[in-house]
């Protein structure tokens, strides 16, 4: 699902349980996770649930990076798909360059968070954002 579509959505939904809702049917609409890709240099450290991100590097002046990942946690897994949505496919530079907490904030979801998942949200978002850096200093 792109970005539009999900920001779209989330404009229809007045409700907090029906956000939740959506953002669980997010997650479940996410491919598999690769068994071989559940490893400790894919998972997401400062997150109470289990989360792994697995991020290709497409390498070139202006590295292109795409992102998978995984939660036991059906919540959890929402944002993920949310975070791939916005910064999977996208240029390095213009990762570093988006601001994720700030979409969450629009769709009213980090206010609804508890704390632990906050920070796990921050956990991901720093992840991509070290992976992109990551992808820019190897260019």
């Amino acid at each position: 699902m792109t970005l539009d579509e999900i920001t779209e959505n989330f404009a229809l939904l007045d409700d907090w349980e029906d956000r939740y809702r959506y953002l669980i049917e997010l997650g479940r609409l996410m491919p598999p996770f690769p068994a071989e890709a559940r490893t400790d240099a894919n998972k997401v450290q400062g997150c109470a649930s289990q989360v792994w991100l697995s991020t290709h590097i497409e390498p070139g002046p202006e590295p292109i990076l795409t992102f998978t990942g995984d939660s036991d946690a059906h919540i959890v897994k929402g944002l993920i798909a949310v975070l791939v949505a916005l910064y999977s496919g996208r240029p390095a530079r213009a990762i570093l360059d988006t601001d994720a907490i700030e979409l969450f904030d629009r769709f009213g979801l980090r206010e609804h968070l508890t704390p632990q998942r906050s920070n796990g949200l921050r956990s991901m978002v720093e992840r991509v954002r070290a992976d992109a850096r990551a992808a820019l200093a190897t260019a």
